[in-house]
C-alpha cells in the first residue's frame, strides 16, 4: 500500500504551531530585546546576555553549553527558564525538558503564556499525558486557556496522545474564541481515523482553505476503504473553489488512484500536476511511480523514474515494488545493484523478489549481507522460507521473532503455514494468538478467511466472521474481500453477497470475488448483470474481473456476451488477454459446440499454449463426440506433456464411446507403460474443528486402522442383512 508523503503532518503541524514553539518565544524575546543602553541596569544586561548566549548554544545543538550557562546564572527570568526548555524541546530531549519545567514551577517563578505552551508542545510530542494533564491543571488554575496559543497546544496534547473525547472538550469550550483549534480539531480525528467526526468538523469550520481540504482528503486516503471518497472531496473541492490544490493534495490524490486502480482517474491528476507546474516535485514524481506501478503500467513509471535527475531512495524502493509484482526480476535487480543507497525495505523487497522466483539461495545470501537485520527482515524470511516449503525454518525464525508481539509476524507464521497446506495449523497458531493477546490486523483475517476457504469449513468460517465483527475491519474492503471468496467456495452465495454488501467501498477487487463467486455457482446471468453494475457504478474492471465475468458466460452459456467482453478488454480498457482469457474464452466456445471457432481461435494466440487451455477444448470435444478435433487436440498435448495422463483418460472414454476398442487399448496400455495415472479424487469432512482427508490407497491417517475395522464391520451388518431380506423380498 502505497503511504502519503511523510512530511504531509509534519508540515502541516509545524504551519499550525510554528506560534507554540517558535514565534511565542521569538514575541516575548522581541518585548524584551537586549539593549545596550545606560539606564538598564548592569545585572539585567548580564541576564539578557546570558539568556541570548543560552539562544545560540541551543540553536547549534550545544546543549551541555547552554544548561551549564543557565546553571551559572545568578538570576534568572522566565525567559531564561523557557529559552532552555525550548532549546529541549527543539533537540527533542523530553524528558530534560519536561525535568526542568517541574523545576521551574517548583522555584515559585510564575509561568506566562509561552511557557505553558511551549511545555504543553512538550507533554504532546513526547506523548506525556499524565504530565500534560497537570499542565493542564496549572493552566486552568493561572487562566491562561483563553489565551490562543495556550489553548491550541492543549488540544494539541489531547489530539497527540490519542484521547480525542478530552481534546473535544477542550474544544468545545474554547473554539468560539480560537480559530485555530478548528485545524488542530480536524488534524486529531483524522490522525485518529474518525473521519465522520472529521468531516462534522469540517463542515461546520469557518474558514477552509488549502490546509484543512488537503488535510480532510488525506484522511479519507489513510483510512482502508475512503479512497473513493477522497476522491470525491477533490472534486467538490475543485467545483467549489474554496482552495486551489497544493503539491500535497495531489500527492494524496495520485496515491488514491493508485490504490483504487483507477488509470483513467490517475492520468487526468497527472495533467493537473504538469499543468500547476509540479511534476518536477520529487515527491510527486516518486508519487506517480507508486501509482503506475499499482496500476501495472510499468513503462510509465519508468519513464518518470528514468526522466528523475536524483531519484529519492523511496522512489527506487516504489519502482523496484512495481517490477517485482510484475515478475520482472532482473529490471528490479538492476535497479537495487545501482542504488547508492539501500535501506531495509530495499533489502526486504528484493529479498521478497527473489523467493517469489524461486531464487532462495539469493534471498538467503541477501538476508545474511543487510547491514541491520530488523525484526521487518525476520518476518520477510519467515515468508521466504515458507513460499520454499522449508516450514520448520520458517518456524525456527518465528520463534526468535514472536517475543517482539508484532502481529506482522505472526501473521507471516499464519501465511506460511497455509502456503504450505497446513490450514490446521494456520488456525491453531491464531487462537495462541488470540490467547497471546496479540493484536489482529485485517491480514490476519484475510489469509484465515482464505484458510477456511481452502479447507471448504463453512463452519470455521462463521466462526472466525464472529471474531471479525468485534474489530474495527468488519466493513474493511480488503478483509471482506476475502470473505467473499471464503463464503462463496464454502457454498453459501447468500452470504457471500451479505459480505459484499457490508463493505463501506467496494473496489474491484470485492466486485471481482463476488463475480466469481456467482460464477462459480452457475449464475451466470446473476455474474453479468453485477459486472454490467459496476461498470454504471464507473469501477474500471482489472485482468482478474475479465477471467470471472468470461468464466461467468462460460458456465451460463451466453456465447455473444462473452465474446463481446472479450473484444471490450482490449479495445476499450487496454488490457492485453493472458493465457487465462484465452483459456475462458475457450471453454465458452467449446461448451456452446463451437469447437472449430475455439481451435481457429488456438492457432490464432500470439501466445504459447498450455496443457490447461488444451484440456478444455478436449473435454469440449469430448462432450460434443468430435473425433476429428479431439485427436487433433490430444497430439498437441502430446507435444507439451510426455505422460499427458488426463487426455489419455479422456481419449480413452472417447474411443469407449465410439466402440474404438483397439485404440483405447492402445491408449490404455501407453498410459500404463509410461507411468502416468489419473489423478485420484479425495474427499473430506470436518469433524470439532478437524479437516480429515481422505484418498484412494491413502493410509496415512492416524485412525487408519479403527476406521478399515469399522468400514469391515459396516460390509459385514450390510452382507447379513441382505441375505437376511432375501426370502422377504421374494415373497
Amino acid at each position: 500500500m502505497s503511504k502519503l508523503r511523510p512530511d504531509y503532518y509534519i508540515n502541516l503541524k509545524r504551519s499550525l504551531k510554528m506560534e507554540l514553539q517558535s514565534s511565542s518565544l521569538s514575541a516575548t524575546w522581541k518585548h524584551q530585546r537586549w539593549k545596550d543602553n545606560p539606564i538598564y541596569p548592569s545585572t539585567n544586561h548580564d541576564v539578557v546576555s546570558a539568556n541570548k548566549a543560552i539562544t545560540l548554544s541551543c540553536q547549534t545543538g550545544e546543549l551541555e553549553r547552554a544548561r551549564h550557562l543557565f546553571d551559572t546564572m545568578l538570576e534568572r527570568t522566565v525567559v531564561s527558564w523557557n529559552t532552555m526548555i525550548t532549546g529541549y524541546s527543539k533537540w527533542n530531549m523530553f524528558p530534560e525538558a519536561l525535568d526542568l519545567i517541574s523545576l521551574m514551577h517548583h522555584s515559585d517563578v510564575k509561568l506566562n503564556e509561552t511557557t505553558f505552551s511551549t511545555s504543553l508542545s512538550v507533554c504532546g510530542r513526547s506523548k506525556a499525558l499524565i504530565d500534560g494533564k497537570k499542565m493542564h491543571g496549572l493552566v486552568l488554575k493561572s487562566g491562561h486557556q483563553r489565551f490562543n496559543l495556550v489553548g491550541s497546544a492543549l488540544l494539541y496534547v489531547y489530539a497527540n496522545c490519542r484521547e480525542i473525547g478530552d481534546g473535544r472538550r477542550v474544544f468545545d469550550q474554547l473554539h468560539h474564541e480560537n480559530e485555530l483549534l478548528w485545524s488542530l480539531m480536524l488534524v486529531g480525528y483524522v490522525e485518529c481515523n474518525l473521519m465522520s467526526e472529521a468531516l462534522s468538523v469540517f463542515d461546520r469550520m469557518p474558514r477552509r482553505g488549502v490546509v484543512e481540504w488537503t488535510t480532510l482528503i488525506s484522511g479519507y486516503v489513510k483510512s482502508d476503504d475512503g479512497c473513493k471518497k477522497a476522491l470525491e472531496m477533490f472534486k467538490m473541492m475543485r467545483e467549489n473553489y474554496e482552495a486551489v490544490p497544493n503539491e500535497f493534495t495531489l500527492d494524496c490524490i495520485v496515491r488514491a488512484c493508485g490504490r483504487l486502480g483507477d488509470l483513467s482517474g490517475g492520468r487526468v491528476v497527472h495533467g493537473l500536476l504538469i499543468k500547476g507546474g509540479f511534476e518536477i516535485e520529487g515527491s510527486l514524481s516518486g508519487a506517480l511511480i507508486s501509482f503506475y506501478s499499482s496500476c501495472e503500467v510499468i513503462e510509465d513509471a519508468k519513464n518518470i523514474y528514468n526522466n528523475m535527475p536524483n531519484p529519492f531512495l523511496s522512489d527506487s524502493n516504489e519502482l523496484i515494488g512495481g517490477l517485482l509484482k510484475l515478475g520482472k526480476i532482473h529490471e528490479a535487480e538492476l535497479i537495487f545493484c545501482n542504488m547508492a543507497e539501500r535501506n531495509s525495505v530495499s533489502f526486504n523487497l528484493m529479498i521478497k523478489g527473489y523467493a517469489m522466483c524461486g531464487r532462495l539461495e539469493d534471498s538467503k545470501r541477501l538476508f545474511m549481507q543487510m547491514p541491520v537485520r530488523i525484526l521487518t527482515s525476520l518476518n520477510t524470511m519467515i515468508l521466504v522460507y515458507a513460499r520454499n516449503g522449508d516450514i520448520d525454518k520458517a518456524f525456527e525464525l518465528f520463534e526468535k521473532a514472536k517475543g517482539e508481539g508484532s502481529p506482522v509476524t505472526w501473521n507471516s507464521m499464519i501465511s506460511g503455514y497455509i502456503l504450505n497446506d497446513q490450514h490446521e495449523n494456520a488456525l491453531k497458531l491464531y487462537l495462541t494468538m488470540r490467547q497471546k493477546s496479540i493484536s489482529q490486523t485485517r491480514s490476519t483475517f484475510s489469509v484465515l478467511f482464505h484458510a477456511c476457504a481452502c479447507l471448504g469449513s463453512l463452519q470455521q468460517g462463521e466462526l472466525l466472521h464472529a471474531h471479525l465483527e468485534k474489530t474495527p475491519f468488519a466493513s474493511n474492503v480488503y478483509v471482506g474481500t476475502a470473505l467473499i471468496d471464503m463464503y462463496s467456495k464454502c457454498g453459501s452465495i447468500s452470504a457471500a453477497r451479505a459480505a459484499f454488501i457490508c463493505i463501506s467501498y467496494p473496489n474491484v477487487a470485492a466486485w471481482t470475488a463476488l463475480i466469481n463467486g456467482y460464477a462459480h455457482h452457475g449464475l451466470g446471468s446473476d455474474a453479468v448483470s453485477f459486472f454490467n453494475l459496476m461498470l454504471k457504478l464507473g469501477i474500471s474492471p482489472n485482468a482478474a474481473t475479465f477471467v470471472a465475468v468470461l468464466s461467468a458466460c462460460a458456465r451460463a452459456g451466453l456465447v455473444d456476451e462473452g465474446m463481446r467482453f472479450f473484444h471490450l478488454m482490449k479495445e476499450y480498457y487496454d488490457i492485453t488477454p493472458t493465457l487465462e482469457h484465452f483459456t475462458c474464452v475457450v471453454d465458452l466456445l467449446g461448451r456452446s459446440g463451437l469447437l472449430h471457432e475455439a481451435e481457429e481461435l488456438i492457432e490464432g494466440m500470439p501466445i504459447e499454449v498450455d496443457k490447461i487451455l488444451l484440456i478444455s477444448l478436449l473435454n469440449a470435444s469430448s462432450f460434443w463426440m468430435d473425433m476429428e478435433i479431439a485427436e487433433r487436440v490430444a497430439e498437441k498435448m502430446f507435444t507439451l506433456d510426455p505422460k499427458p495422463s488426463s487426455a489419455c483418460v479422456i481419449m480413452s472414454n472417447m474411443y469407449s464411446r465410439s466402440g474404438k476398442w483397439g485404440q483405447k487399448v492402445k491408449v490404455r496400455d501407453f498410459l500404463r507403460e509410461s507411468g502416468g495415472k489419473k489423478d485420484p479424487g479425495c474427499s473430506w469432512i470436518d469433524i470439532n474443528n478437524i479437516n480429515h482427508v481422505f484418498s484412494v490407497d491413502d493410509r496415512n491417517h492416524p485412525n487408519i486402522d479403527m476406521i478399515y475395522s469399522s468400514l469391515e464391520s459396516l460390509q459385514r451388518n450390510a452382507q447379513f442383512n441382505i441375505q437376511f431380506d432375501f426370502p422377504f423380498r421374494r415373497c
